[in-house]
C-alpha cells in the first residue's frame, strides 16, 4: 500500500512539473520584436516590444488602448526604449538610460510616459507610476494604413512613429 501511494505521489509530481516545465516553451501569440537606429544627432535609439494582433477586434472595446488608462503600448513585458545620449521627447528634457513606455489615450490626444522601472510586467504601471521620469502629449493622426500589428519605426531625423489599427502617434527625438 505504501508502494502503491509513493507511485501515485510521485506520478503525479513528475505530472505536474512536466506540465510546468512546458508552458513556457510555446510560442507567444504577441511576438517580440526589437527595433535600433541611430538618429542624425548620433543618438541611439532602442525599442523593445511585443506585437499583439488585431485579429478582427474592435481596438478600446476588445482591446487596448481603452481610453484614459495606461497601456504598454505593446504586449507582455513592459515596452521599453533606450536611449545612449540624454534626449528631448517633444522638446521636454530625458536623460540617457533604459525606461518603460506607457501611453493613456484621451480623444485623440495621447500622454506618452517614460518610467524608470523598466524590468516589470507591463500591466503594472498604475503600481509604479511615482517613477515617471516624463510625460508628454502628443495628438494621434489616421494611419496611412491599417496595421495588424503593434508596429514601431524610428526615422534617422528622430521622428518615432507607434501604429496599430488605424492608429499612428508619433513624437521626436532629439
Amino acid at each position: 500500500m505504501k508502494k502503491l501511494l509513493l507511485c501515485l505521489i510521485a506520478g503525479t509530481l513528475f505530472t505536474t512539473f512536466s506540465a510546468t516545465a512546458q508552458m513556457g516553451k510555446g510560442p507567444r501569440p504577441s511576438l517580440p520584436d526589437t527595433v535600433k537606429a541611430t538618429t542624425n544627432s548620433g543618438v541611439n535609439v532602442e525599442i523593445d516590444y511585443s506585437r499583439p494582433l488585431v485579429k478582427g477586434r474592435t481596438i478600446g472595446k476588445d482591446l487596448e488602448p481603452m481610453e484614459g488608462k495606461a497601456w504598454r503600448a505593446g504586449a507582455n513585458e513592459a515596452t521599453t526604449f533606450v536611449f545612449s545620449k540624454d534626449v528631448k521627447v517633444e522638446g521636454k528634457s530625458l536623460p540617457a538610460g533604459k525606461y518603460s513606455f506607457f501611453t493613456i489615450k484621451n480623444g485623440n490626444e495621447w500622454t506618452l510616459i517614460f518610467n524608470s522601472k523598466w524590468k516589470i510586467w507591463g500591466t503594472t504601471y498604475e503600481d509604479n507610476k511615482g517613477s515617471d521620469v516624463l510625460q508628454v502629449k502628443v495628438k494621434e493622426a489616421k494611419a496611412p494604413s491599417f496595421a495588424e500589428k503593434v508596429t514601431y519605426t524610428i526615422a534617422k531625423n528622430g521622428k518615432v512613429d507607434l501604429t496599430w489599427g488605424n492608429y499612428l502617434v508619433n513624437f521626436t527625438v532629439k
